[in-house]
């Protein structure tokens, strides 16, 4: 009897400590662990430190290389807008012009992490294939790269005409431009195209714009029902070419200068927008280390708190 009862004094005594330190536990698991778990290990957090500086490396490079291309292709673009400034003060932009079959060219960028620019070339043409649709009315897609067929081909499959992908692969000059849009022009029947880019303005500032080029006949029926096209007739042609063999040329010479400014143009925005969101990228990888490093010292401090607490109740037990 006597030994039994000097056992659960001696067992109370030993629990004490035991108590406290599974308590002392519990209090530094839910103030200092990350919400939503108890307790982390460091080892973990430790890996994903390595992880998101990995990513954080990675993104600058983008961001750099992206920066490069900027460069390279800029000064091609501003110098290629005086290709179809001409056009527009000899020809006039018609986007509302009543046209009985319209193609849409849409150009987006192949690769993503480049912002919202592919989207947004994809919500202008669906308006464009709304608005430009009806009953007596025929909308076709020429989609360039593979980030709007991608989107255009869940609703609008039957509608695309023609798809390339690709195009940026190697620099691109007028040449490649060119043949690019005559395979466009022999493929299709067209009264209107509506090329659908992205307007550089500066790295974090891009402009959704859309040029009309109209068939030689649409252009007739334009002139004839006046406005600016309505000028046309003052001019003198020279040489044995006809009035509509003029027209045809042009519009061909047209459509080619257009598609080489939007193809440079939107290349700029798509590098413009990819620095600013790995740049973006970047900032947050450095937010989250921050974080995550806090974490780690809060987790590697607790945990030599629990150590030092454990070797003190087991000192204590010993020596009481």
């Amino acid at each position: 009897m006597a030994m039994a009862a000097a056992l659960r004094r001696e067992g109370r005594r030993l629990a004490q400590p035991i108590n406290a330190l599974q308590s002392h536990t519990s209090l530094i698991s839910q103030d200092q662990a990350p919400h939503g778990a108890r307790s982390i290990s460091t080892q973990i957090v430790r890996n994903r430190m390595k992880s998101v500086k990995n990513i954080q490396k990675i993104t600058k490079a983008m961001k750099m290389v992206a920066a490069s291309k900027l460069r390279a292709v800029q000064t091609r673009a501003e110098n290629s807008r005086g290709l179809w400034q001409p056009f527009t003060a000899l020809l006039g932009d018609n986007p509302s012009a009543d046209v009985k079959k319209s193609v849409i060219v849409t150009i987006s960028s192949d690769k993503g992490l480049c912002g919202g620019i592919n989207s947004t070339s994809v919500k202008i043409s669906r308006v464009l294939h709304k608005l430009n649709s009806g009953p007596d009315r025929v909308t076709k897609y020429v989609i360039l790269g593979e980030k709007a067929k991608a989107q255009l081909v869940r609703d609008s499959k039957k509608d695309i005409e023609l798809s390339l992908t690709e195009l940026q692969k190697n620099p691109l000059n007028y040449t490649q431009v060119s043949v690019l849009a005559d395979d466009i022009l022999k493929n299709v029947e067209y009264d209107a195209l509506r090329v659908v880019f992205n307007k550089f303005h500066s790295v974090v500032s891009f402009l959704p714009t859309v040029s009309t080029v109209l068939s030689p006949e649409a252009i007739e029926k334009e002139a004839e029902a006046g406005g600016k096209l309505g000028e046309l007739d003052s001019y003198e042609i020279e040489g044995g070419e006809t009035k509509s063999e003029i027209l045809q040329n042009l519009a061909e010479f047209q459509f080619s200068c257009v598609m080489y400014n939007a193809v440079l143009e939107n290349a700029c925005s798509e590098q413009g927008a990819r620095m600013s969101a790995m740049d973006s990228s970047s900032r947050n990888a450095g937010e989250m280390l921050d974080r995550l490093t806090l974490t780690y010292n809060r987790t590697r401090q607790a945990s030599i708190t629990t150590e030092l607490i454990e070797i003190i109740s087991g000192a204590s037990a010993l020596t009481g």
